[in-house]
């Protein structure tokens, strides 16, 4: 007998006409919750990510139908009754796509996250049949207003998988890492709280529906998830949902920002705690999940003066998550998909750091349903940053 209560010999096969997606009722869902805590409980326990899992869907990002729950199972069989073969959730989120002439518009664009199979059921082509019948499934969900774009999901289980789906790996999943710092080195950033984030998330906002309203300059269509309020706070409600079962309070400073307006810098961020805080090996890290360089003209500019000013900010920003790392004993900070500009700059400032070319977790991949391939030969999926995981 497996875990499901049924026996293991009973079960159907993955390509049966008798399988389909369904959404899990309220028992369900905490059966499924039960079983995916085998892989990511990180430090909490079994009864609090039950408690986090229920919270999770009620938040921001999620909250309002925004974030839908799918089980593969069998049709003939009662909800409560029926066999939960495998699971993922899906999030509608907004994209704005430019074409290469600069025509911007924005559509729904859904993201897939936490799809899990009970390790005594894995190996049976569950996984795989549930993400087919998904891909399909998400051309027209949610359509009322729009026609989604595509879909997106981060594998962690490697590129080729998801990619006989469908969904394409990006060839380039980069990040930089630095340690946190205890010691402060007068660092001149200012920082943000909860009250600051939606009005930087609505200046972001404007700033990138300028930027695609140029015309390609590599002839490709421009691709992005909308790095607004929502999924700032999704990661932030998550965080402290965390942090009060973990230490009785909440983070407060939840970014730095440096300069004046029209020449800022800015970044928020997030703490995740993978493991036991007070373990050394653990990789609890402060995850920069938006990075924002407001005159990226400036930034480029031969004159050195103005470069000096850029790199003086990038590393005022960088010490202050460094010392917020510390202060929560996290052991890494973070920050994903650097651009050119933004590893120029980190590199001036003489910040120890490593860059890692990542090729097993946190793999960005699309499945297109635009114009074109969707892969990389004629879309460019910008800002590729942490706040997109969820």
């Amino acid at each position: 007998m497996g875990s499901l209560g049924i026996s293991l010999a009973a079960l159907p096969d993955a390509q049966s006409p008798d399988l389909h997606l369904s959404h899990p009722t309220a028992g369900e869902c905490q059966t499924v919750w039960e079983l995916s805590s085998l892989a990511w409980t990180d430090a909490l326990t079994l009864p609090q990510y039950l408690e986090e899992s229920a919270y999770l869907t009620t938040v921001p990002l999620a909250k309002d139908g925004a974030m839908t729950n799918w089980i593969l199972t069998d049709r003939n069989l009662p909800p409560d009754q029926r066999p939960i073969l495998c699971s993922c959730e899906t999030f509608r989120k907004r994209a704005f796509i430019s074409g290469r002439d600069g025509n911007l518009t924005e559509k729904i664009i859904h993201g897939v996250a936490s799809v899990f199979c009970d390790p005594i059921l894995r190996l049976r082509g569950y996984g795989s049949r549930l993400m087919g019948e998904l891909a399909e499934i998400l051309r027209t969900f949610q359509a009322e207003t729009t026609k989604p774009i595509g879909s997106v999901l981060y594998s962690d289980i490697g590129k080729k998988f998801y990619a006989d789906l469908g969904w394409h790996p990006f060839p380039i999943n980069t990040h930089i890492e630095l340690d946190p710092s205890a010691v402060p080195k007068g660092s001149r950033a200012t920082q943000l709280l909860s009250g600051d984030l939606q009005r930087l998330c609505e200046e972001d906002e404007a700033m990138i529906r300028k930027g695609l309203t140029s015309i390609s300059s590599n002839g490709k269509t421009r691709m992005m998830l909308v790095p607004d309020l929502d999924h700032m706070l999704w990661h932030h409600k998550k965080e402290e949902f965390v942090c009060d079962k973990l230490f009785g309070k909440q983070p407060e400073i939840k970014g730095a920002t440096v300069g004046q307006p029209g020449n800022r810098m800015w970044a928020i961020w997030t703490h995740r705690f993978y493991g036991d805080p007070e373990s050394a090996s653990s990789e609890n890290t402060l995850y920069v999940l938006r990075l924002v360089i407001e005159n990226k003209a400036t930034a480029s500019a031969s004159d050195a003066e103005q470069g000096d000013s850029q790199v003086e900010q990038m590393r005022a920003i960088l010490q202050t998550a460094q010392v917020e790392a510390a202060e929560w004993n996290l052991h890494r900070v973070m920050l994903w998909d650097p651009t050119p500009l933004v590893l120029k700059l980190v590199e001036r400032t003489a910040i120890p750091h490593r860059r890692i070319d990542r090729d097993h977790e946190g793999i960005a991949s699309l499945l297109w349903y635009g114009e074109g391939s969707g892969n990389e030969d004629t879309l460019e999926w910008l800002g590729n940053e942490k706040y997109g995981w969820c």
